[in-house]
């Protein structure tokens, strides 16, 4: 996660990750702040804080116990350095155990809502918070701090919290016990804009106005005089850095959109009409449909499918470029949500949740690099990226699309038939969600063909045939989501059609997991 692209950001900030699972929510509510800011495991913190040199610095939460040997530490650079500190749950436990206070186990756990009685007032809580009164605030600790380091003293407190919130003014430390970057702490992203603005004084100058005339840059500098091919999937990352490339290098840029014959109904031809007819630049599309499907028919393990795919597209990939004339890098439209997941924290406390078929670099044969200039962006700041390079409304809003395609919401082993089955029942399902007007409303929305088939009566005869789950989920940049929550009458009408419509399908189910605990694809 450290090999983010080294574009400078005079005011940014370091988030130093101790395996919270809502990390990137503090990254999130960073960035809505103007202020850009990077994660990196505790690890690499070292590394990070001398490579970013940044202006403050977060500690996350985190899983461990510090009263444990070998629990997770910051580096001393951060505390030498004199740059404001926020540290969260696990975060304040290890900064007041490094800087002398003590940090105790066994005491009350607390884990959801508590409120905070705010004792003091404090730059953290101006324009927010009052002296004498309580606020919500959401809370998920075990251990706590007993004694605070020297300097420290406690400016807010909850019934199972003593230091709830404690700071050093001095030396602007701010620690909680609390989470501010969730949801269920209201006013918790109005304290971390004071954090960075009130306390640490950053400038509002994170915005994708500034990032695209310093990616361009970026790129001019880092591709020369050299050739770069974009795998362009018609999704709205890869669409995005294809645009972002062909602005900095031009006709430098071939863009070559493989149909692995895992797409949706007709997206293949409909990207490449949308962009030979809107776009001025070199598209190629590449039928690689038999080669993919061959190589996956009958695969019914994830990771294997995943990664199949990574290599089939690299080989085509490297093949086209021969054909071009040759090229010296690859563009992907690689995000950062992509690369926090497919990051395992060696010996740390985070662990791959699945690998991402455009993360990870390329094969050591290949000669040549990647460009990957969405790498630092969440979902939603490509999306805004995109306006900026006049990409139409309705193509900006599409939802989102995996690059394994429907290769991953086909679970057990694929087959040609169960894939137009897929696609058959995906197209229908999306087309119900238009005609009743919420397309714009749901993140993502598609059908999954199950390895499991039931009995159904059709008529006067018994069938045995397949069930489709149909999945929709409301999000902001992928990294949690909640199930929309549909009128039955739409599901209803949907899952006719599709048992009507589609042959090899007799019944239809509603996915209403959020995530966490589980993902948004089903594999």
């Amino acid at each position: 996660m450290t090999d983010i692209l080294d574009i400078p950001h005079p005011d940014s900030v370091l988030i130093i990750d101790f395996g919270s699972q809502v990390t990137q929510l503090i990254a999130r509510r960073v960035r809505e702040a103007g202020v850009f800011c990077e994660i990196v495991p505790f690890q690499s913190a070292d590394e990070g804080f001398a490579r970013l040199r940044p202006k403050a610095v977060i500690f996350s939460g985190g899983p461990a116990s510090v009263p444990e040997p070998g629990s997770p530490r910051a580096p001393t650079a951060v505390f030498d350095s004199g740059v404001p500190i926020l540290a969260i749950c696990y975060g304040q436990q290890t900064l007041c155990q490094q800087l002398g206070g003590h940090v105790e186990g066994g005491h009350h756990r607390e884990f959801g809502r508590a409120d905070v009685e705010i004792l003091k007032s404090s730059p953290l809580f101006e324009g927010v918070w009052e002296v004498g009164k309580r606020y919500p605030v959401w809370m998920s600790h075990g251990d706590r701090v007993t004694r605070l380091p020297e300097g420290f003293e406690v400016i807010g407190t909850s019934p199972n919290a003593p230091f709830a919130i404690a700071v050093n003014e001095a030396r602007r430390y701010y620690t909680t016990m609390f989470h501010p970057e969730v949801m269920h702490t209201p006013d918790g992203a109005r304290l971390l804009s004071n954090f960075v603005h009130a306390i640490a004084g950053l400038k509002r100058d994170w915005s994708m106005a500034a990032y695209r005339q310093a990616m361009v840059d970026k790129i001019r500098e880092q591709v020369g005089s050299g050739r770069v091919i974009c795998a362009l999937s018609g999704g709205v990352d890869s669409s995005v850095a294809a645009l972002l490339i062909h602005e900095a290098i031009g006709d430098q840029l071939t863009c070559i959109l493989v149909d692995h014959g895992l797409m949706r109904m007709n997206e293949a031809a409909d990207v490449v009409a949308m962009f030979r007819e809107h776009y001025n630049l070199s598209l190629k599309m590449v039928d690689a449909s038999d080669r993919f499907i061959s190589q996956l028919e009958g695969e019914a393990d994830p990771e294997t499918k995943r990664k199949t795919i990574g290599r089939l597209f690299i080989e085509v990939f490297e093949e086209e470029a021969k054909k071009v004339g040759g090229a010296d890098f690859l563009a992907q439209g690689t995000l950062y949500p992509d690369v926090i997941e497919s990051v395992s924290f060696s010996g740390g406390p985070s662990v791959t949740i699945k690998s991402h078929h455009n993360v990870g670099g390329l094969p050591a044969r290949m000669n040549m690099q990647l460009v990957e200039p969405l790498r630092e962006l969440f979902k939603d700041e490509v999306r805004i990226l995109g306006k900026e390079l006049g990409l139409p409304d309705s193509f900006i809003g599409r939802h989102p699309f995996p690059g394994p395609g429907l290769a991953i919401r086909c679970p057990g082993g694929i087959t040609r038939e169960k894939l137009e089955i897929l696609r058959q029942a995906d197209a229908i399902y999306l087309d119900e969600i238009r005609k009743a007007g919420l397309y714009d409303d749901i993140w993502q929305a598609f059908a999954v063909l199950l390895p499991v088939q039931t009995v159904g009566v059709m008529g006067d005869g018994r069938t045995y045939e397949f069930v489709c789950a149909l999945r929709a989920v409301t999000s902001v940049d992928g990294m949690t989501a909640d199930f929309y929550q549909f009128d039955m009458n739409i599901l209803g009408r949907a899952a006719t059609r599709i048992i009507n419509e589609v042959r090899g399908i007799n019944r239809v189910v509603y996915d209403v997991t959020s995530k966490p605990p589980g993902t948004i694809e089903w594999e």
